[in-house]
């Protein structure tokens, strides 16, 4: 079969038009570790039991198509990576301050294992939250709050950095910092908790730093102000440090609500960010300070005061030319009739993939996988994750397209009983410029006589740094013909051109043959 590039081009482009399944896209998991949510078990403090469970963690996402994953690193002021800043964190080896037996650097290992894998690993931090839990929480000698308690404020049964306090901003900074200098991170992540969700009658207190600092501006401007610094602030540092390490952002889904300001959702959420939180989400899209939002949608479609399908429209509509990447709530399943509905989360995937502005999704959180909530797993990995996905490149950060690849040779290798097998090598070699390959399969069905395009495989480097991979061919096809095509992937995630097509064609009592272009 002979497919122009041309073709090959229109193809690629109206795929997710036609298919299910998009070429480019964001499909990530959160891996909490504050309190043990998800990793490690909660009172596993033994480096080599860590570790296996990271792994399997990790095969299990993988197999259900996942290609990245956010690891809180930093959950309360301390570290899940030897640091010189903050201590080692209690939910890794029980006691704040002590390190892992036997020793090992668990941000560097889960960084390698991720991307063995061909994952993205973004490294979740907490920005202001530093006691989790007051007179219980295990806290060293050495955690922040003991060498400047003065820099702390109490609310609720937590402890918390104030954001007033530019002394604050600088130390946050220059702890995200020492991450991104050390650590080959695909990107640094924040979630919701920036000032506290309000506890009712109480008011947080930082009526001194107001006092101090606040001159000129409403204490609701102001709080805003503290927080929209540190944003700018980490923003500057983080391409300094790697033009390529993304900062996104996974807020609460509800910027504002419209009886608040014409620009907001049409929702009756009990706190916003902008007036609750005081994270004003949509100011850092706008200046580019944020290159993804991930609002956490976790609603059901219908839903009173937020539904899920009003948000989506909404933030589609809000992302100003960044990525928005949905976050959807897997551990809803079978919280309501809304969430016993074996639908609920896979018509949440379908309705944000008929929006061009939305990327992808992320779930919420990894531990809930585990037990295939509502066939919800099993759906992933065999229908809506069942081919693989690039993640989406951001042009703003780099948009240079790597080199083409050319297939150099191709050799029959032993297939399985039903299968012949063909392994395919390229001219490339790893390097900066190029992380992977991607291999499309085009048919023709001579029956509807429409051609499709999937992608199949995203090869990884090999111990030498060589990228080749292998096809098989049915013995007794349904179809005749295919051809398969490779494109390069930057450290970006920016694909090549097309590769010359191989064309591959079945006769009858002579078997497959094939010819490059």
């Amino acid at each position: 079969m002979k497919i122009s590039l041309r073709l090959v081009a229109v193809l690629f482009a109206i795929h997710s038009t036609i298919f299910a399944q998009p070429f480019h896209e964001f499909r990530a998991v959160w891996v909490a570790t504050v309190d043990n949510i998800d990793w490690p078990s909660r009172g596993n403090y033994n480096a080599d039991s860590q570790k296996v469970e990271f792994i399997k963690l990790l095969d299990m996402h993988q197999r259900n198509g996942m290609n990245a994953i956010i690891a809180q690193i930093r959950p309360a002021t301390d570290a899940f990576y030897p640091s010189s800043i903050e201590p080692w964190s209690e939910w890794l080896t029980g006691k704040q301050g002590t390190p892992p037996n036997p020793y090992y650097d668990p941000l560097q290992f889960m960084i390698d294992e991720t991307h063995k894998r061909g994952m993205e690993f973004h490294a979740w931090c907490n920005p202001y939250r530093a006691e989790f839990q007051l007179g219980k929480s295990s806290i060293s000698s050495t955690h922040i709050t003991r060498i400047h308690p003065e820099w702390f404020l109490n609310y609720g049964d937590k402890k918390y950095f104030d954001p007033g306090n530019k002394e604050v901003w600088k130390y946050v900074v220059d702890v995200i910092r020492d991450i991104v200098r050390r650590y080959n991170v695909d990107a640094i992540h924040f979630d919701d908790y920036f000032y506290p969700y309000r506890i009712a009658g109480k008011e947080f207190p930082d009526q001194s730093s107001y006092s101090k600092f606040g001159v000129g501006l409403t204490k609701e401007d102001w709080r805003r102000s503290n927080v929209d610094s540190v944003i700018f602030l980490l923003s500057k540092m983080i391409k300094e440090e790697n033009k390529y390490c993304k900062f996104g952002i996974s807020p609460f889904g509800v910027w504002r609500n419209v009886d608040r300001d014409p620009e907001g959702s049409n929702t009756k959420a009990g706190q916003t960010n902008f007036d609750d939180l005081y994270a004003d989400i949509l100011l850092w899209l706008k200046n580019g300070w944020i290159d993804y939002v991930a609002p956490q949608l976790y609603w059901e479609f219908g839903m009173r005061a937020a539904p899920y399908e009003v948000l989506l429209d909404w933030w589609s509509k809000h992302s100003y030319g960044k990525h928005c990447y949905i976050g959807l709530g897997i551990f809803k399943a079978g919280a309501n009739a809304a969430w016993r509905d074996k639908t609920q989360l896979t018509r949440q995937i379908r309705a944000l993939r008929n929006y061009p502005e939305v990327q992808g999704a992320i779930y919420f959180s990894s531990k809930s996988f585990e037990n295939n909530p509502n066939g919800w797993s099993d759906s992933l990995k065999n229908n809506y994750y069942s081919t693989p996905a690039l993640v989406p490149s951001m042009p703003w950060i780099d948009s240079a397209k790597p080199t083409t690849p050319i297939v150099t040779n191709i050799n029959a290798v032993n297939g399985g009983i039903n299968m012949n097998r063909y392994s395919f090598e390229t001219n490339l070699h790893a390097g900066p410029s190029i992380k992977k390959l991607a291999v499309y399969k085009s048919t023709a069905d001579s029956k509807s006589g429409r051609d499709t395009l999937a992608l199949t495989q995203v090869i990884l480097p090999d111990m030498n740094g060589n990228f080749n991979f292998a096809v098989s061919t049915e013995l007794k096809p349904k179809l005749q013909s295919f051809s398969i095509f490779v494109t390069a992937v930057s450290a970006n995630n920016v694909e090549s051109e097309f590769s010359s097509p191989v064309n591959f064609i079945f006769k009858e009592g002579v078997g497959w043959s094939y010819e490059k272009k």
